[in-house]
């Protein structure tokens, strides 16, 4: 099983749901794919270690076969092929390894070469665990989301902590999850991008439910009357509670602290799993 936890944008608690539920389920793997910045770790107690490397297509292009045809330049739809006067000038971070302008240029006057873009590692202890780190200066996380996603086992729950938005890297965490956990908060920002991730995952056609995050507080009505008219159950609420606060702010995922919640994580496992059937 492949649930993804998500949200429109950061700070709502995607992490905490993600650690706490992972931390609750005895068969869970839990998989950080928020490349650009993870930060599930700092909250377990295990020593990181390699597990792999992410290389993407980049274009060589061989000056003594290329005419200056211009095709791979027509081809590429994210402009990093420019044809000038007397070269080809490849604009590195535009490129998306497609591999395209390779397979099209007529003069086959373009290889592919390949760079480092980021690395994956895994750790043992209270829960597996595997983390995505883009290589800083890099700009597409997705290369790395999906070689992290290749650790998934059809065995496992996995658990996703999907990066924050609707963008290219929160797709591409999603992609074939069975379910989605969107968290969100109740403020403003947080029911304005609530809504946007709704509609992402009606776009995508994956079933999803609501956790709300630092509930309890005026706002909740807006969050719950919008759920209800979309028909998107809520699974949890988790007050604004000073205890939580500060064991997050130490690090520490509050089921440690708290047994009771692991049952209500155990609880909201148990009816995504009736939504899934």
């Amino acid at each position: 099983m492949k649930i993804a936890i998500a949200g429109g944008k950061g700070g709502t608690g995607k992490t905490t749901v993600a650690l706490n539920l992972a931390l609750s389920l005895e068969d869970a793997v839990l998989f950080d794919c928020d490349v650009e910045e993870p930060n599930c770790h700092l909250f377990l107690d295990l020593q990181l270690e390699p597990a792999g490397e992410v290389r993407v297509f980049y274009p060589r292009i061989d000056t003594e076969k290329c005419n200056l045809c211009g095709e791979c330049s027509r081809l590429c739809q994210f402009n990093a092929l420019v044809q000038l006067p007397a070269q080809i000038l490849f604009l590195e971070d535009l490129c998306h390894s497609c591999g395209l302008c390779a397979m099209g240029c007529p003069q086959g006057a373009i290889t592919e070469e390949k760079r480092l873009t980021g690395k994956i590692e895994k750790g043992t202890g209270e829960v597996d665990f595997y983390q995505g780190k883009l290589i800083t200066g890099e700009a597409h996380a997705s290369p790395v989301i999906e070689e992290l996603k290749n650790k998934m086992t059809q065995e496992a729950i996995n658990i996703l902590d999907v990066p924050p938005g609707c963008n290219c890297a929160s797709m591409t965490a999603l992609e074939g999850v069975d379910f989605c956990v969107l968290v969100t908060e109740p403020t403003p920002f947080g029911f304005h991008d609530l809504k946007k991730s709704v509609e992402m995952l009606e776009d995508l056609n994956i079933p999803g439910a609501v956790v709300i995050n630092r509930a309890g507080r005026e706002p909740d009505k807006d969050t719950e009357d919008y759920c209800r008219t979309k028909k998107v159950p809520v699974l949890l609420r988790i007050p604004q509670d000073e205890q939580i606060a500060r064991l997050y702010s130490k690090g520490i995922a509050f089921v440690k602290e708290k047994p009771e919640w692991k049952k209500k994580f155990l609880t909201m496992y148990s009816k995504i799993k009736e939504l899934i059937k």
